[in-house]
């Protein structure tokens, strides 16, 4: 099973700061952490955002859309970076996460989702379309 583990914006990390001993330490942590989920043969993908200052939200409402330019002030609603893991069940990802070091300073989350995976949605695909793999490809679903 695929989830994507989300690691929210906790307030600072929304803001472009100077690196501390605290935050090089953060990331050291961090790494360490994924050289473990590499071994053992969890790590699929992982990256960091950039701050909302450079990002854009597009408000969908019937046929009308606007953009939305960021900074958005909503922090607990952000994302600051994600992962991507291949775990066995939802328990296994939840003992990988109990693991993690704090990603932010202070008090943090990390949201943990599964993915649909092809077997998820044989009501909406054909059987042609499950035994075709959608990697690197633009599907009509997006399952890979």
């Amino acid at each position: 099973m695929r989830v994507m583990v989300f690691m929210k914006s906790a307030g600072a990390s929304d803001v472009s700061l100077e690196p501390t001993p605290e935050m090089q330490e953060t990331f050291a942590a961090m790494d360490r952490f994924t050289e473990e989920l590499v071994a053992a043969g969890v790590f699929v993908a992982a990256a960091g955002l950039k701050n909302t200052a450079d990002a854009k939200r597009v408000v969908f409402d019937g046929a009308a859309r606007t953009v939305v330019d960021g900074p958005f002030a909503e922090t607990s609603d952000l994302v600051a970076g994600f992962a991507i893991w291949e775990v066995k069940d939802m328990d296994e990802a939840m003992a990988w996460a109990k693991r993690c070091p704090n990603p932010m300073a202070g008090e943090s989350e990390i949201e943990i989702r599964p993915f649909y995976e092809a077997a998820d949605l044989v009501e909406f695909i054909t059987p042609e379309e499950l035994a075709t793999p959608r990697t690197g490809e633009r599907g009509k679903l997006g399952v890979a």
